[in-house]
């Protein structure tokens, strides 16, 4: 073996530790507070059951309520974002997390619409900053060749809060209704949100703001990383604020955003419903089937992410789940009162949402500089957002109107069968890392 071969073997030993030392520091924690944020924003769904009979609201009522979280989630993310940046991660995580606990717990209270309207409203305030803030802090410790299988790691909460979730949020439902004079679902948004206070005042404890000021990495570490992330910067083409809102790709992500977020929230949001509604009677089976799409989606999301490292690609590893998840919630919308037909679809859309939901949030960073990216990060996950409140309240609406979630299906698996083929408008030699 040449100098230059054992030269390049042992640099890629030293970065392969590296990434292993941050990704055990780091990703414990985030996993388990993502896990947190998509279990508090999901288990609406799992209320909905008992708590729609409980306080007479109608399919339009939860629809609306449901969505307006992402509303606010739309108006409040880039703000949100760009305080992170002026406030440092840390505090501003630990902030965020520490409110929204609070008011998910909150969510017990609820005895009318308008109040169901305003803590939703809230809560979406409240988690706007997350999730995007996290992406920007991981796209600062990981170069992008990396980034694909640590953004499925971290996304992994998304289908694991499902397969979590939905026999906990079933179980509490079904045991502990009417104990202690609260309602099964109120009993679920206490056991549910509480711990996400507990987890904020941990992440001001523990998470670092960079891996420059951690004592856990070496000066010889940081700087590999240092010169690895630098050296990527000067392919970036967005390398400013108002470059952000001009740029078409920036808009052509927004689309395809779009409808990964369909894909998603119809899960999210009426799963449980249309499994319901295929003769499923049982609050505790209701939930224990709705894990079963969320743990295929745990198994293929990771490993679409590793070999979309492997391989090097991202159009067709983003192309291709989406694809799935379109075909998915149309077989479950062909026959709903079929179990069979519906959790067979259920299974194929959730793998599909659950890989591309990671596999899109490798594209942003390809385009945006590292100044930049806190603002167009969020910008992207605001405006794709639009969609989350769209998924919900148009299947609700079609429910009461021509009783039956079919027609809403269609349109939703033709919307995400498009944001699917715009994915291969985006530049391969741009987008996939070199």
């Amino acid at each position: 073996m040449s100098t230059a071969n054992t030269a390049d073997t042992l640099n890629t030993l030293a970065r392969d530790r590296t990434h292993s030392t941050i990704t055990w520091r780091l990703m414990p924690l985030l996993l388990i507070c993502y896990l947190f944020a998509h279990l508090d924003r999901i288990n609406i769904g799992f209320a909905k059951m008992q708590m729609s009979a409980d306080l007479n609201f109608s399919d339009t009522v939860y629809g609306l309520g449901a969505g307006l979280f992402f509303i606010a989630y739309a108006l409040f993310g880039v703000p949100s974002n760009m305080a992170l940046d002026r406030v440092g991660p840390r505090r501003w995580i630990a902030t965020l997390m520490v409110v929204w606990g609070a008011l998910s717990t909150c969510m017990f209270l609820i005895d009318s619409a308008m109040g169901f309207y305003v803590l939703r409203f809230l809560l979406g305030v409240a988690e706007a900053g997350f999730f995007p803030g996290i992406l920007v802090f991981l796209n600062r410790w990981y170069p992008a060749g990396r980034r694909a299988q640590i953004t499925a790691l971290f996304a992994i909460a998304v289908p694991m809060a499902g397969v979590i979730g939905g026999p906990l949020s079933g179980g509490i439902l079904e045991h502990f209704h009417d104990f202690g004079g609260l309602r099964g679902w109120q009993w679920m948004f206490v056991i549910e949100g509480t711990p996400v206070i507990l987890l904020g005042l941990v992440v001001l404890k523990c998470l670092p703001d960079s891996f420059e000021t951690v004592k856990w990495l070496t000066l010889q570490q940081k700087q590999q990383l240092r010169e690895q992330l630098n050296k990527e910067e000067h392919r970036k083409s967005i390398t400013s604020l108002s470059a952000i809102l001009t740029n078409p790709q920036v808009w052509l992500l927004v689309a395809v955003y779009f409808a990964v977020m369909l894909a998603v929230n119809t899960l999210a949001f009426w799963m449980p419903t249309l499994i319901h509604g295929a003769g499923i009677g049982s609050d505790g089976k209701v939930g224990l089937l709705s894990a079963v799409p969320y743990l295929a989606g745990c198994f293929f999301m990771i490993g679409c992410g590793r070999s979309s490292d492997r391989l090097r690609e991202r159009r067709w590893h983003l192309c291709v789940p989406l694809l799935m998840s379109a075909v998915g919630i149309a077989v479950a919308g062909l026959s709903p009162t079929n179990p069979t037909w519906v959790l067979s679809g259920l299974i194929l859309a959730g793998m599909g949402a659950s890989a591309a939901l990671p596999m899109f949030w490798q594209f942003p960073p390809a385009f945006l500089s590292n100044n930049t990216q806190a603002a167009g990060i969020a910008l992207i996950s605001s405006f794709g957002s639009i969609a989350s409140f769209f998924a919900p309240y148009l299947i609700g609406w079609m429910r009461d109107t021509t009783q039956s979630a079919s027609l809403a299906l269609y349109v939703l698996a033709l919307l995400i069968a498009l944001g699917g083929f715009l994915v291969l408008r985006t530049q391969a030699a741009i987008v996939n890392p070199q």
